[in-house]
C-alpha cells in the first residue's frame, strides 16, 4: 500500500507578506520541498478593505490597508514567479485566505477578479466584526458582544454558512475555529441550537463539493486535536465530504507540523487519503 502524500491546502504564510509570521516565501517553498511535498497551497491573508479591519499586529508595524493591498498584489506575482520556477520540483497552487466582515464578500470578489488565484480558502476570523481568535482577551469581547459563548458560536456558524453560500470557496478554512479559546468546546458543539447549524453548514460544503480543511496548526499551538473535531469529522466522512490536510504554517518551523499525526488520525477514521486537489469554482 502505497503512503498518503504529504500536501498542504491551506499552508504558507511568510513573514514576507504577513506581520504574524516569519521567514521569506520562498524559504518556506524549500521547506516544503525538503519535506517531501507533493502539494501545497500558498494561501496568505487577504487585505482589509478599509482601515477597521487590521489586526494588531498590523497597527503595530504602521501599515494600513492600501499598503497591505499593494502587498497582497506583490505576493500574488511573487508567488506566481514561485509557482513557475519550482514547477518541476513541488506543485504549487496560488490562493489567498479570506475574511468575514462588514463588506468582505464583493471586496473578495473584486480580488479574485483581479489576481486570479487558483483558489480561495473560505475562512471566518470575525463575528458581527469583532476578532475572536488572536487573543484570550478579544475572545472574551467577542462573547460579551454576541450575548455569551453559546450565541458567539451561533452567529459564528450562521455566518461561516452566509460566507460559504455567498463565494463557495473550494476550501473551508478551520471550520471550528471559534472554539479556539473555549475549554468547553466539547459539550458545546453537541447543543441542539449549535449542532444544527454546523449539519446545515456541512450540507451546504456537501453539496457545493467544497473541501473541508484539517487544520494542523491547532496541534501546534497545543491543543488536543485539530481544526475539525472529531465529533464534526465524523459527520464529514457521513455526507462524504472531502477532507485535506492544512498545516496552515506562519514559517519554516511550522512547516509540516504534526502532518502525519493528521493523515494518521484521518487514515484510521476512513477518509480517503486519495487527497482531492482546490480548484476555483
Amino acid at each position: 500500500m502505497n503512503q498518503p502524500e504529504f500536501v498542504s491546502v491551506h499552508g504558507g504564510h511568510s513573514g514576507e507578506f504577513c506581520d504574524h509570521a516569519q521567514d521569506s516565501l520562498e524559504d518556506i517553498i524549500n521547506a516544503y520541498i525538503a519535506k517531501g511535498f507533493a502539494w501545497v497551497g500558498i494561501t496568505e491573508h487577504m487585505p482589509p478593505p478599509e482601515d477597521r479591519f487590521l489586526y494588531p499586529d498590523q497597527i503595530a508595524s504602521g501599515t494600513d490597508s492600501e499598503m497591505l493591498y499593494q502587498d497582497f498584489a506583490r505576493y500574488i506575482s511573487v508567488c506566481r514567479d514561485l509557482q513557475g520556477k519550482y514547477a518541476d520540483t513541488i506543485r504549487i497552487f496560488v490562493g489567498f485566505e479570506t475574511e468575514t466582515y462588514t463588506g468582505s464578500v464583493p471586496f473578495i470578489r473584486h480580488l479574485t477578479d483581479t489576481f486570479q488565484p487558483d483558489y480561495i480558502v473560505g475562512s471566518v476570523h470575525h463575528v458581527d466584526d469583532f476578532c475572536f481568535d488572536s487573543s484570550q482577551a478579544d475572545y472574551d469581547k467577542s462573547v460579551r458582544a454576541a450575548g455569551g459563548t453559546d450565541a458567539l458560536y451561533a452567529r459564528y456558524f450562521d455566518q461561516q454558512y452566509e460566507m460559504i453560500s455567498a463565494l463557495r470557496p473550494a476550501v473551508v478554512g478551520h471550520f471550528d475555529v471559534i472554539r479556539i479559546f473555549d475549554p468547553d468546546y466539547p459539550s458545546r458543539l453537541k447543543k441542539p441550537a449549535i449542532q444544527q447549524r454546523i449539519r446545515r453548514n456541512l450540507e451546504c460544503i456537501r453539496d457545493c463539493n467544497l473541501i473541508l480543511d484539517f487544520n494542523l496548526r491547532a496541534l501546534y499551538k497545543g491543543a488536543k486535536e485539530p481544526y475539525v473535531s472529531e465529533s464534526i469529522l465524523l459527520q464529514a466522512l457521513e455526507l462524504g465530504i472531502g477532507v485535506v490536510p492544512g498545516d496552515d504554517s506562519h514559517g519554516i518551523e511550522s512547516v509540516g507540523a504534526h502532518m502525519e499525526d493528521g493523515i494518521r488520525i484521518l487514515g484510521k477514521m476512513g477518509f480517503s487519503t486519495d487527497w482531492r486537489t482546490p480548484t476555483r469554482s
